[in-house]
């Protein structure tokens, strides 16, 4: 046995570990296609995010217990106002456990735009995205062009810059 190991390449030995563990779950990046998800809105139908393409795209994970998340609401807001007209989408991924809750919170801080609930999480896990709140801005054609993870003052700024470079593409 212990011949085995001596012969055995240690790259080797883990490439065959790294096969045995099965695929590798794909990380979402700048110019990946984005994972596509069906979730159901607030009001109870589903939604595909492939029935978005030709849209510019935008995901925002949140949660009513983030702060930031309440903070960047109304700027988001705001922005699918302002450019909804022009090819703009935004789909607000709610991740609480209790569904109701996100239902309650949307309905107070007056959104217009759709919200989505993954209270299993797994579209959040599929994209990837540790920190709260997290915004993907998906283009016409299905790929990620920018990740913002987190939230602060200002960052609505960028995100038009982003949103009107997007739309008029």
């Amino acid at each position: 046995m212990r011949r085995l190991f001596t012969s055995f390449p240690p790259f080797a030995f883990v490439l065959t570990l790294a096969a045995l563990a099965g695929p590798a779950q794909a990380v979402v990046t700048t110019q990946s296609a984005a994972p596509d998800f069906t979730l159901k809105t607030a009001e109870g139908r589903n939604l595909r995010l492939h029935e978005q393409r030709g849209q510019v795209v935008m995901v925002n994970f949140w949660a009513t217990w983030c702060g930031p998340c309440k903070q960047e609401m109304p700027h988001l807001n705001r922005l699918y106002g302002k450019y909804q007209a022009s090819g703009f989408t935004l789909l607000g991924v709610n991740v609480d456990d209790d569904p109701r809750q996100a239902v309650a919170a949307a309905a107070r801080l007056g959104l217009k735009f759709p919200v989505l609930l993954d209270a299993d999480k797994a579209v959040i896990k599929r994209y990837d995205m540790g920190s709260m709140p997290a915004t993907v801005l998906i283009d016409r054609d299905g790929r990620v062009r920018y990740l913002h993870r987190g939230y602060r003052e200002g960052m609505e700024d960028a995100y038009e810059k982003q949103i009107r470079e997007l739309v008029k593409e």
